[in-house]
């Protein structure tokens, strides 16, 4: 006998009841006990809602979980899915994209959030000058955490796929010629930071992965360097030392003997200015410190960087560029792009062909040149009636 003023339930239907309030509430159990819950003004909208439901449920389609805003979900996302996966720089790139979107979509209803939203915040960071390569970021790191939403059944689908993201443009890459290089290494001789500079534009290294280097690292004998770490700045934490930026980032790297001239003469000047730093000097056995054995400090870098360019006559560039540099002469001169690949640490050959593919036309044209062996020249010779 069914309770009065409740409605009996159908065959498959659930449990449709009706609320204090004058609407209808439903709720189908799922298999794992948790109730998915439906309201409406009508037992037929309750009824029809609960049907579609059941047929979600059955394809395994149906959405589970609060209505929760974008914001919200974005800061569950971060917390639970991001933090404890990836490197710490990482996530401080990730929150920063989210941050750069909650002014425009964090109200939004995470259920109701629709490409054209995403679009039109994506054209409003634009709007703000936001470059178009920060702005792709931003809808990657975006659609990455919808895809985590759909995994976690909070939406049925991703909306940002269907969003188009600006296109990035491909800045030129600014690269040392081989007289350029020499002028700066021959106008910063003898500064402290010398030996860097060398370090850097004849291995290609990062910069955070020479000033990472201890001496334990640098087999002076043999002529290489083993990179097993580098030093990066994070937030909350200062400089830090981190695991390297792929598997493929841990290698053995030689270099010249010029460079290794260079590094035995700065080893030199290390050990006079730990005698004179005394007490205050901090040993970690790095190659590349700052005055007082700690790790250096790569803004000041960039500084005395910029001030030996300028005294060189140089134009403008950051130092990441030597590594460009060296990977753009090696190419130059018919190092195997496998070698460079390993030479640099890229996890793959194809990031080494994109990233200097504005190397490869010359090459392709001094290739074409050896082909013109294929084809027999032949002498003009009269006609023959």
């Amino acid at each position: 006998m069914s309770r009065p003023g409740v409605a009996r339930r159908g065959f498959g239907e659930g449990s449709i009841y009706p609320r204090g309030d004058g609407r209808w509430v439903s709720y189908l159990r799922m298999p794992d006990g948790r109730k998915k819950f439906f309201t409406g003004r009508t037992r037929d909208v309750v009824k029809e809602r609960l049907a579609e439901a059941q047929r979600q449920a059955h394809a395994g389609r149906l959405v589970m979980g609060r209505d929760l805003t974008v914001a919200q979900y974005l800061e569950r996302w971060l917390a639970e899915a991001v933090r404890h996966s990836v490197r710490p720089k990482t996530y401080e790139n990730y929150d920063l994209c989210v941050r750069r979107l909650l002014p425009h979509l964090g109200r939004v209803r995470l259920r109701a959030l629709a490409p054209e939203h995403i679009q039109h915040a994506l054209g409003e960071l634009l709007d703000r000058r936001l470059a178009a390569r920060t702005v792709r970021q931003v809808h990657m790191v975006l659609r990455c955490s919808l895809k985590q939403a759909v995994l976690w059944r909070l939406i049925p689908s991703n909306p940002s796929d269907a969003v188009k993201a600006p296109r990035a443009e491909r800045k030129e890459m600014r690269t040392l010629s081989e007289e350029e290089v020499r002028r700066l290494l021959a106008v910063t001789a003898g500064t402290r930071h010398h030996s860097l500079w060398v370090f850097l534009v004849t291995t290609g290294v990062r910069l955070g992965e020479a000033l990472a280097l201890r001496w334990a690292d640098i087999d002076l004998l043999e002529g290489h360097a083993n990179i097993r770490r580098a030093l990066q700045r994070q937030r909350g934490a200062g400089m830090v030392f981190v695991e390297p930026k792929s598997s493929r980032s841990r290698r053995t790297v030689p270099f010249p003997p010029e460079t290794l001239r260079a590094l035995e003469a700065h080893r030199g000047d290390l050990d006079r200015e730990r005698q004179q730093a005394a007490k205050l000097w901090q040993e970690n056995d790095l190659v590349f410190p700052s005055p007082d054995g700690r790790p250096r400090d790569m803004a000041y870098l960039s500084f005395t960087f910029h001030r030996g360019l300028k005294r060189a006559g140089l134009p403008r560039i950051r130092i990441h560029d030597l590594r460009h540099t060296a990977a753009t002469h090696l190419l130059t001169k018919h190092v195997h792009p496998k070698v460079v690949q390993d030479l640099l640490g890229h996890s793959t050959i194809a990031i080494t062909l994109d990233t200097y593919s504005h190397v490869m036309p010359p090459l392709a044209r001094e290739a074409s040149g050896f082909m013109a062996s294929f084809v027999p020249t032949s002498k003009p010779t009269g006609s023959n009636n």
